[in-house]
């Protein structure tokens, strides 16, 4: 059989720019050194994964997002999630406490409980863990300019349930940099948040050595529209500016590079995403050994949590989003995430229900214990694709990472508003090429179903009640608290604020002391101010910016 004529071979452009040849061979690999690129797992400089054996000793932790309502309705979920079979817990906050306000903030009216859990103090935090093994699984807290807060309330209730301060263990996103390119929960300046965190690592690396104090979360970059590429580069970028300033601040590089951890996301073209992880672990081994001197191997480990990502759903067909979780699983384990963290079907339009958190859990039981996914380290390891792909990515990737630092470094390219840019008019481009149909979605822009019933959703009802009970648990321990004792914790963290004090004991105080959320974010806005957004771009900008006019 003759082959296809050139001109009836669909062009395949991966989104992060690279070309995709039909087939591949020795030829494409012939510049790979083995020993140097790929090596073995557990080895330097771990394209293959961070552990010798991977898998076949121990599966990926399954840590599912969940959140909603009061401490009560989450601590029912936990119980009910680990009940199931899931390894660690992935807490999902609602807007107010992710933005530092008080349920009983006005600012706060009908979003208390919304799109996660409640926390106003320590009560709340002690309710949420109540009868939680906190000794024995691994707990992350999304969280972001507030983490020293929510940090401190996760381990005094550790310490009321017994436990020291170091067998804590755990993990806070704590990932100000991204908020500022992906999110928007920001509340304070760029300078006083990355202080923030860097109490929390010197605190961590001193009191609380098994806690991770700080995740780059490259997920929410991706989720906003950056290619894969791009999510890699600028989350790279990031936990740089962070480490540049730990290092100013005398810690040594294997103090804590080992307790660094990541956030990746998941969604688009498999083995784009699954040579995505193989060279970022590769970039980042180097970046830590030969850039900043680390000597221990574990400082060198790209160690991160990896699931599908919900920008990758759609809400047309929902159920379709299962298959797409499925795969988006498959990813993960063939790419050797050590957590995994998968959206559920109904994730486009709600916050997930029991049944579709359910399915999302089995689907990363049903890889591990059913798929052969734990036979073996690496089993894509030597393709001529994924090696070549692997290589091309990580090119890439520097690519964009030396574009920021031409622009002065992250933080200089977050302040002037350059990678939020970059990053809304690769959102514009996305767009427009589903629209075109350049892009193939299921079901929105390819074999569109015209039956209603496909198109039905369930979304999950805000309850008014739970969020009614949450204002009045508030008052209540309002008015049981010794309200000397929280005066004066407020006073001495406003004092301490004001110099260049670490803050932790003095948040570790006022939380004991029962302060509020609210209280306690209040002292900081009051010293530190408000981050103000630089000049947004339009979709119909973001193209002309990019070119440089």
């Amino acid at each position: 059989m003759s082959n296809p004529k050139a001109d009836e071979i669909k062009e395949v452009v991966l989104e992060s720019g690279i070309r995709v040849k039909p087939v591949y061979g020795p030829g494409d690999i012939k510049d790979i050194d083995f020993e140097k690129e790929i090596g073995l797992p557990g080895e330097y400089p771990f394209t293959r994964g961070i552990h010798p054996l991977m898998y076949r000793k121990r599966p990926w932790t399954m840590r599912q997002y969940s959140g909603f309502a009061g401490a009560a309705e989450t601590n029912k979920r936990f119980k009910w999630l680990l009940g199931q079979g899931q390894t660690a817990l992935n807490v999902a906050f609602d807007l107010p406490s992710q933005l530092g306000l008080d349920s009983d903030d006005p600012r706060a009216e009908g979003e208390v409980g919304r799109v996660g859990m409640a926390i106003d103090t320590l009560k709340d935090m002690e309710e949420a863990f109540d009868g939680i093994p906190i000794d024995k699984i691994s707990t992350s807290l999304t969280i972001n300019p507030v983490a020293s807060i929510m940090m401190a309330m996760y381990l005094v209730a550790a310490e009321k349930h017994g436990i020291p301060l170091e067998q804590v263990r755990g993990t806070t996103q704590n990932d100000i940099l991204k908020e500022y390119i992906g999110r928007g929960t920001w509340i304070f300046p760029v300078e006083p948040s990355i202080r923030l965190i860097g109490d929390m690592v010197e605190f961590c690396s001193e009191n609380v050595p098994k806690f991770n104090p700080f995740s780059v979360c490259g997920y929410h970059i991706r989720e906003s529209g950056a290619t894969p590429a791009q999510e890699m580069a600028y989350a790279f970028e990031i936990a740089i500016a962070y480490i540049e300033h730990i290092l100013e601040r005398g810690l040594k590089i294997d103090a804590f590079a080992g307790r660094i951890a990541f956030n990746f996301d998941i969604h688009g073209n498999l083995w784009e995403q699954v040579a995505k992880f193989r060279a970022g672990r590769r970039l980042w081994a180097k970046i830590i050994k030969e850039h900043f001197g680390a000597t221990n191997p574990r400082s060198m480990t790209l160690r991160m949590i990896a699931g599908g990502g919900g920008g990758g759903l759609t809400i047309e067909e929902p159920e379709n989003n299962i298959v797409r979780g499925a795969y988006y699983a498959l990813i993960s384990a063939l790419s050797g995430t050590q957590t995994m963290a998968l959206c559920s079907y109904d994730e486009a339009y709600t916050i997930p229900s029991k049944k579709a958190a359910l399915i999302s859990l089995r689907t990363m039981q049903i890889l591990a214990d059913e798929m052969g996914l734990t036979d073996t380290a690496d089993p894509v390891a030597g393709s001529y694709y994924i090696e070549w792909l692997t290589k091309e990515i990580e090119k890439k990737i520097v690519e964009h990472m030396e574009e920021v630092k031409e622009k002065g470094g992250m933080i200089k390219a977050v302040e002037s508003g350059y990678i939020q840019e970059q990053v809304s008019y690769q959102a514009y481009l996305y767009e427009k090429k589903i629209q075109s149909g350049e892009i193939t979605k299921i079901a929105v822009n390819k074999y569109i179903s015209k039956d209603e019933e496909n198109r039905e959703i369930e979304f999950h009802p805000y309850n008014t009640g739970a969020a009614g009970e949450q204002k009045k648990r508030l008052l209540e321990v309002k008015a049981g608290r010794n309200s000397g004792k929280v005066k004066e914790a407020l006073a001495e963290l406003k004092k301490a604020a004001q110099t260049k004090e670490n803050l932790m004991p003095y948040i570790l105080k006022a939380v004991r002391s029962y302060a509020t959320l609210g209280e306690m974010t209040g002292i900081f806005r009051d010293v530190f101010g408000e981050f103000r957004e630089p000049h947004s771009v339009s979709p119909a900008e973001a193209p002309l910016v990019a070119e440089g006019k």
